[in-house]
């Protein structure tokens, strides 16, 4: 154990949440009530929540109860002022809010990490999922440094769009042993959770599916090639290559089905490799693949960031979305696909690894890579 995990077992690092009453801020609550590093210090949400106990303020639509530790501190205002003792601000803002006062956060100096697409686009702004791509974390230095003025801790760091995040973590494994791929095909079949709360109509859903989910696919096609890409420099200055070396083609099709958490998607690739791996060697990369995550100790971190599945009918969500809480993907079905190379589904929880979890694993990985500015750094 280093002697930064050593610091981290004995003192708690303060951590705020904004957007703490909704769906996405529960969610950080109920993963952030017990954490070995972290600890609820502020929470914040909409003016008319603030100046309530937690607990009379939100409307609590998680499984287990409010935390005891949480119930009783006050709500605040979403104001820098009010967070400014935190070293770590979550952000389960809607978008529709969330790019000002994020954007008032980091200039406040503080560490915002974002569930929100406001700054997924930003030629600066990391966007990160966890199991794949921890290494965009050095962009966050140029991040502050053309700030106006200058940044010494603050920063915003995104996380990806939830079927984002379940897609690219199979596509990098099989990046890492094969070389890059090509072309992607994928359709999802995304969870009304997805859609947060209240979500999607019952007289839309029940006996349905809506073939049909705002912006999902362009955020797919878009925000696969910001991850999977590399980081490039010229004269001094990096930027995102979007996975340019080797150009990706992705092509995805989002609908929403009847199922309340899990994100299920069916995917096809083809590798520039030629002749392709078999659907063994796929298999085997995709058990062994290791992310930073797990290697640098986060505690968050899955064991496993890919189980593969040998079962004809698995991945299932009611069966496997909770599996190590969400943390993780879960792959089966993988096969040959005549028309590109190899075909396989993908589950991912988009409560769990798709939205607050990946948040907090971002978070863990850049105090171990020292990113986060604390005391005992």
């Amino acid at each position: 154990m280093s002697n930064l995990h050593k610091a981290l077992d004995e003192k708690l690092v303060r951590v705020g949440i904004l957007g703490a009453t909704g769906t996405v801020g529960q969610r950080f609550i109920t993963l952030l009530s017990n954490h070995p590093w972290f600890i609820i210090h502020a929470l914040g949400a909409s003016p008319r929540s603030a100046g309530k106990p937690y607990a009379k303020a939100a409307n609590w639509k998680q499984t287990t109860p409010i935390p005891s530790n949480v119930r009783e501190i006050i709500v605040q205002e979403c104001k820098p002022e009010h967070f400014k003792d935190c070293a770590i601000v979550f952000s389960g803002l809607d978008a529709d809010v969330a790019g000002d006062i994020e954007g008032a956060f980091r200039a406040a100096d503080l560490a915002v990490f974002s569930n929100a697409k406001n700054y997924r686009r930003d030629p600066l702004v990391p966007l990160i999922v966890p199991l794949v791509n921890d290494f965009h974390l050095s962009m966050i230095p140029q991040q502050q440094a053309q700030h106006q003025p200058p940044l010494q801790k603050g920063f915003i760091l995104t996380n990806a769009n939830c079927s984002t995040t379940g897609l690219v973590v199979p596509l990098r494994a099989l990046e890492k042993s094969f070389g890059p791929i090509e072309a992607c095909f994928v359709t999802t079949m995304q969870a009304i959770s997805g859609a947060g709360y209240p979500g999607v109509s019952s007289l839309d859903i029940i006996d349905n599916i809506v073939p049909y989910i705002g912006g999902e696919e362009e955020k797919m096609e878009w925000e696969t090639l910001k991850i999977l890409g590399g980081i490039s420099e010229e004269d001094g200055q990096k930027a995102f290559d979007m996975h340019s070396r080797y150009p990706l083609r992705v092509s995805a099709s989002c609908n929403r089905v009847p199922v309340i958490d899990g994100h299920t998607m069916t995917v096809s690739v083809r590798f520039s490799r030629r002749p392709p791996p078999s659907p063994q060697q796929v298999r085997e990369a995709l058990v062994a693949y290791t992310p930073a995550a797990r290697s640098m100790g986060c505690p968050s971190a899955p064991a496993h960031a890919i189980f593969v599945h040998e079962e004809p009918d698995r991945p299932q969500p009611r069966l496997d979305r909770y599996y190590q809480d969400g943390a993780g993907v879960s792959v089966g079905r993988v096969r040959q696909c005549p028309v590109l190379d190899i075909k396989f589904v993908v589950l991912a929880n988009n409560v769990s690894i798709g939205a607050a979890t990946s948040s907090i694993i971002n978070a863990e990985l850049a105090v171990l890579k020292g990113v986060v500015k604390l005391p005992i750094n």
